[in-house]
């Protein structure tokens, strides 16, 4: 790494950033402007019909949050003129070549300005659209990268992927694009064309045959989650995600294009403020549920290590990234794990008696005034076990209840909605994250390392603003005092 100021490197820059709406995206548009005020521009590209509905999208989905409060008091009445200055709101879609900016009088002047690609848009959803998730999470990979190749002033190109691209392998998992199946040649008889294909031909038939879009929607989430499996992924998003990587390799030629893959993404760590969360995300459900008295029986492997990292740990690590290959020779996309098993691991059992101390202490208050009390529940470490408790405890009584409820008239009609209910909420969660609580992969992380230490190592380099230490985290005080305290507050308000 040159020795460089991070702030230094910022300064004058103009960044074109997909999925500005997403989680990621918010913290690392709010990061930069906050720290570097004379950034030079950031292209914001947001899925619109046109100027005036994205405008509406960034001022609803995102300058309007509360993540932005420090900036606005940082600007004071500046603050407006500030972003009209510095962002340019761009009408956009990547899961369309050129990025749907063929027609767009900004399409040359973006090409003619841009140093920095960051490209965070994704579908996130465990069980999306195979459709959907095919055209953004790696179709729309290839797209930005052919806009990047037009960029005549393009120094890097960061692609933020997940680390769970592995698939459910576990051990030691590299950062190495050839291994662990995240090569094309990894896997055969895979053809992302051929995905493609196959998804166009199956909706034009449902459409042909006047399906509904009800219909065609659970087929496509079927369908996402059937490739997924055949394939060795667990689920339509890491599969769509790991398809994006191979884009990557094939696609970037000699750009310098690097990857950053973070574990699970949890709640700020300190800027622009502690605890700041955007909706219900992956193991904040757990938490929720449990909190709420909804899961008092769940199943995980509890010596399992639990890898989180803060949001903003993630934005820091893509930041110095960019610094660290602007420019710099390409003969191999370099991937960095940004996570904490190697460095912090926590493990389910230590997760489970957070949650547990949290909501002894900070009780959740229901509708009618009452503090649900909480206990440790009770744990299983396999699947079968799991299913004959809820059917003995839940489901044979409710069968039982509901006989009951219709020989009197529906008089236990509420109980039996709301044991439904319960049950229905253990087994999404179960659905969704089982693959997830029984991982047992460790990610390497040598590469975001190295790049640590060369941060440290260089004084010009601001690591008390850029951290993204796994080590400085004390769990403890992150999930009692930041995290489940920020998801009540942020996430649910």
């Amino acid at each position: 790494m040159e020795s460089k100021s991070v702030k230094c490197f910022l300064n004058a820059k103009t960044i074109l950033v997909t999925g500005v709406t997403g989680f990621l995206g918010k913290i690392f548009v709010e990061k930069i402007l906050r720290v570097q005020p004379n950034v030079k521009k950031m292209y914001l590209l947001l899925r619109a019909k046109d100027c005036e509905s994205a405008n509406q999208r960034f001022n609803d989905e995102i300058i309007g949050k509360d993540l932005f409060t420090l900036l606005k008091e940082n600007q004071g009445i500046k603050f407006n003129s500030f972003v009209s200055e510095k962002v340019t709101i761009v009408p956009g879609d990547i899961s369309q070549e050129d990025l749907n900016l063929k027609e767009s009088i900004l399409e040359e002047e973006i090409c003619n300005q841009t140093n920095i690609i960051v490209n965070l848009a994704a579908s996130t959803r465990f069980d999306e659209r195979y459709d959907v998730a095919l055209n953004i999470n790696t179709l729309g990979v290839k797209n930005v990268l052919d806009f990047a190749k037009k960029c005549v002033k393009l120094e890097v190109v960061v692609h933020v992927s997940t680390a769970y691209v592995c698939g459910e392998r576990g051990g030691l998992i590299l950062e190495d694009p050839h291994r662990f199946g995240v090569s094309l040649n990894g896997i055969p008889g895979l053809n992302i064309d051929m995905e493609k294909e196959m998804v166009e031909e199956k909706l034009n038939k449902f459409r042909a045959e006047g399906a509904t879009e009800q219909d065609i929607k659970k087929a496509m989430k079927d369908l996402g989650m059937e490739r997924a499996t055949k394939y060795g992924w667990p689920n339509t998003y890491v599969f769509t995600k790991a398809m994006g990587e191979m884009l990557v390799e094939t696609s970037k030629r000699n750009m310098p294009v690097v990857i950053v893959r973070p574990t699970i993404v949890t709640s700020t760590y300190r800027e622009p403020f502690p605890g700041w969360v955007e909706g219900i995300r992956t193991i904040d459900s757990i938490v929720v549920a449990y909190g709420k008295g909804k899961l008092t029986s769940f199943l995980a492997d509890l010596d399992a290590v639990f890898d989180v990292i803060p949001a903003d740990m993630v934005v820091n690590a893509i930041i110095v990234t960019m610094m660290a290959h602007a420019n710099q020779p390409s003969d191999d996309h370099v991937i960095y794990h940004v996570g904490s098993s190697v460095r912090n691991p926590i493990t389910y059992r230590i997760f489970r008696e957070y949650n547990f101390k949290y909501f002894t202490v900070k009780p959740w208050i229901n509708r009618d005034g009452k503090p649900v009390k909480v206990a440790r529940g009770t744990m299983f470490n396999n699947l079968a076990s799991f299913r004959r408790y809820i059917f003995i405890r839940y489901l044979l009584p409710l069968k039982v209840l509901e006989l009951i409820n219709k020989l009197m008239c529906q008089y236990f009609q509420g109980i039996c909605l709301d044991l439904n209910r319960k049950i229905n909420t253990v087994m999404r969660l179960v659905d969704l994250y089982l693959p997830y609580l029984f991982f047992n992969g460790i990610f390497d992380d040598m590469n975001t390392q190295r790049l640590l230490s060369a941060a440290k190592q260089q004084e010009d380099v601001e690591i008390d603003l850029f951290y993204f230490d796994p080590q400085i985290i004390d769990w403890e005080d992150y999930f009692m005092n930041i995290h489940i305290p920020g998801i009540f507050k942020y996430a649910l308000k």
